[in-house]
């Protein structure tokens, strides 16, 4: 497949609490370095994109040295933090604003989807934006009403698409706004977390021709989420953001589970030995929890193979009723792989003790975290400690060799035989 996207040390650099990027002295001293053939004078300072931190300039590189290649066809997924640069790279290949350093080249008609409300002309119709947009596109009158039932139907707006769309509710918005980029032929279709707006129902058919674009039409697709079930279903590779720059790129699993790790307090173990700064409230706290492996042999790795406890202490302060112990183990991208809860009891007040046993050969590679829920009468919630532990369950790879992660959360070593 041919490069259709192609960048090169792309670099945005802002100005902090100014509209413009610099002040007329700020322009007219780049001027005179440029025409002295020097370096501009403010690409050599700047801060990272770190919006956590309290920074030393007024400058900051909302993206810094961005450099890869998207073939024909590619479904690439964008993640990383809010702050992290990925809308800005989506803003700089969708033309809506330049670079500051860095080369561009991309081959191809462009659809952009960044935010509800780009595109679309508020007191036009709906049928109109369709049109407005396919001209801007450049595509013909004829060729745009060829395809203008397939997306009203699509959008499935068709009672209103004669109504001007600043009176369209956001998800009819972004229904029409999907439904035109994703009709109209683009050879490249950009799409930001928007889709969140959508109903479920939406989400779904709208991921479904993210891929039939990509399969069956050999368009390219950037898709920017925050969903990693979404990004993991739809994208083969994948780019993570961090500070303006690439933390990793590839493989979607790899990327997805070290971008994962890097957002999560990864810990088996959480321990409070003062009540009053437990985690809780006046009817449970949490004293200990802990992932404990139970290792084979001289391995200290988890492993498929290896059981594992869950340990846990906490403080009870409810006597008057009984309660239960949930454990909820969640994948890394916030899947439920099972929920298991103790029989309720009456439990004097004072610290009291459990554990959860996991059996080895069960679950799939993979990072997992624990929460905890404490139930009272009526499946009511006295308190929920959540993403409170985690642990990750590494491949064991013997003499037959290793052929990829499989599918699914567990891989439970059953009895099964061919005779």
């Amino acid at each position: 497949m041919s490069t259709v996207i192609k960048i090169e040390s792309l670099s945005k650099q802002y100005r902090l609490g100014s509209v413009g990027l610099n002040t007329l002295k700020d322009d007219f001293k780049r001027w005179r370095y440029s025409v002295m053939g020097r370096e501009d004078p403010f690409l050599t300072f700047g801060d990272e994109n770190d919006r956590t931190t309290a920074g030393q300039s007024d400058y900051v590189w909302a993206l810094r040295n961005i450099n890869f290649e998207v073939k024909q066809g590619d479904v690439v997924g964008i993640i990383g933090r809010n702050g992290a640069g990925k809308s800005t790279l989506l803003k700089i290949l969708s033309r809506t604003t330049a670079p500051t350093t860095g080369s561009i080249k991309m081959k191809g008609r462009i659809a952009s989807l960044l935010e509800v409300g780009t595109g679309f002309h508020g007191e036009l119709s709906g049928r109109e934006n369709i049109y407005l947009n396919g001209a801007i596109m450049g595509m013909r009158k004829y060729e745009i009403t060829k395809k203008l039932d397939e997306i009203i139907d699509f959008a499935g707006v068709e009672r209103y698409i004669d109504t001007p769309v600043k009176r369209y509710s956001s998800g009819m918005y972004v229904r029409l706004a999907f439904g035109v980029a994703a009709h109209l032929e683009p050879d490249i279709m950009i799409v930001d977390e928007v889709l969140a707006v959508g109903d479920v129902e939406f989400q779904k058919k709208a991921l479904g021709k993210m891929k039939d674009v990509s399969k069956e039409e050999g368009r390219t697709v950037l898709f920017v989420s925050h969903n990693m079930t979404a990004i993991k279903n739809l994208c083969p590779r994948t780019i993570y953001l961090k500070n303006g720059q690439i933390s990793s790129m590839g493989d979607t699993e790899q990327v997805m589970n070290q971008y994962l790790s890097h957002n999560t307090n990864s810990s088996l173990l959480q321990r409070y030995n003062d009540e009053g700064t437990a985690p809780g409230n006046e009817k449970v706290k949490l004293k200990r929890i802990e992932v404990v492996p139970q290792f084979i042999g001289n391995s200290e790795l988890i492993t498929l193979a290896t059981p594992i406890d869950i340990e846990f202490d906490f403080w009870n302060n409810v006597t008057d009723k009984e309660i239960n112990l949930s454990i909820v183990l969640n994948t890394i991208g916030d899947e439920c792989v099972f929920n298991v809860g103790t029989e309720a009891k009456f439990l004097s007040k004072g610290v009291h003790k459990g554990v959860c046993h996991i059996p080895g050969n069960l679950l799939n590679d993979g990072l997992y975290k624990i929460s905890m829920m404490v139930v009272g009468e009526r499946s009511s919630s006295l308190y929920y400690f959540e993403d409170i532990v985690n642990f990750e369950v590494n491949e064991s790879r013997d003499a037959s060799g290793w052929h990829g992660k499989w599918i699914g959360f567990v891989r439970p070593t059953m009895d099964f035989s061919l005779k």
